[in-house]
């Protein structure tokens, strides 16, 4: 086993580059494991305009690149592209197992975000990759010129739609519902955008193809109207989120829908287990909320250990 760490983060995205900035800058030895890329999902974000301090906006890569070597140069250590597979408690600490190698740590802070949610509907797993997709950022120049589907009402489902009108002719916004559930400054924008369509009540039942590449949705009325066929060479799915919770399960208590319940100072239910960002149950999933419970749990997991002993 490696030397013990006083705190070791799980994920890196902004929670817990910011747990990593404040366990470094008191002067606790922090390692951060992350599997991919520093940022977590906005590095795959074109542009951030609601952070404090950049009004202007910048990307979510760029963000994400300055928190790492902001944490770094406080002596922060990130681990990329480790996966980490369990932790357990041991001897008053923890045990992280990341790519088969383990770790002691005194602490464990939990920020490993959440996951897109699927529809479940025939086409979609067949089609991913081929016109299905859950990254307009990511996906957006591959359908230049064409019409687009967007599922959701949500933030992030406007938020892309706008984006995609950059590229595409028309982006269609498929809604279960009457109304938007974005917040009202983006459905202005929404309803300004002149290339977007919003159908209501509406919900995919079926991603049609041919030649192995998205043609079409088959659409469903929520208020009992007929079916009805919609051509699009994209769908872009933005349906609400799954938290990365499974390394908590028999750790600490969870909500009914799976978030890591949290007190105030970021600690779970078990001692000197801490947690932070959009995997907690914090209502509020933002870049701003997740870095201030990164710091947080950083702070109070510093302070946890000074009054705890651990002998792993």
């Amino acid at each position: 086993m490696s030397d013990l760490i006083d705190i070791a983060i799980v994920g890196g995205g902004p929670a817990g580059l910011a747990a990593a900035l404040y366990g470094a800058r008191a002067r606790a030895k922090t390692v951060a494991f992350e599997r991919a890329l520093p940022g977590g999902q906005i590095a795959v974000t074109d542009r951030i305009e609601n952070y404090p301090g950049f009004g202007d906006g910048m990307s979510g890569a760029d963000l994400g690149d300055k928190m790492r070597d902001h944490a770094e140069k406080f002596g922060a250590e990130f681990r990329t592209f480790e996966s980490v597979e369990a932790v357990r408690p041991d001897g008053g600490g923890f045990v992280v197992t990341a790519d088969g190698m383990e770790y002691g740590a005194r602490s464990v802070i939990l920020a490993t975000g959440t996951t897109p949610r699927k529809l479940g509907v025939p086409g979609e797993a067949e089609f991913t990759g081929r016109g299905v997709s859950w990254c307009a950022t990511c996906d957006a120049p591959l359908f230049r010129d064409k019409q687009v589907a967007v599922i959701g009402g949500g933030d992030a489902a406007v938020e892309e739609a706008l984006f995609l009108t950059k590229f595409c002719s028309k982006v269609h916004i498929i809604h279960r519902r009457d109304a938007l559930r974005a917040t009202k400054c983006i459905q202005e924008h929404c309803f300004a955008n002149g290339k977007i369509e919003v159908h209501w009540n509406r919900i995919p039942v079926e991603i049609l193809g041919d030649e192995g590449r998205v043609k079409g949705l088959m659409l469903a009325s929520t208020v009992g109207e007929a079916q009805e066929f919609l051509a699009v060479s994209g769908v872009f799915i933005f349906v609400g989120l799954h938290p990365n919770s499974e390394l908590a399960k028999g750790l600490c208590q969870l909500s009914p829908s799976g978030y890591i319940i949290i007190e105030h100072s970021g600690m779970t239910s078990m001692p000197g287990l801490f947690a932070a960002g959009d995997v907690t149950d914090y209502p509020l999933k933002q870049v701003v909320t997740a870095a201030a419970q990164g710091a947080t749990a950083a702070f109070e997991a510093e302070r946890w250990i000074g009054s705890n002993v651990c002998t792993l």
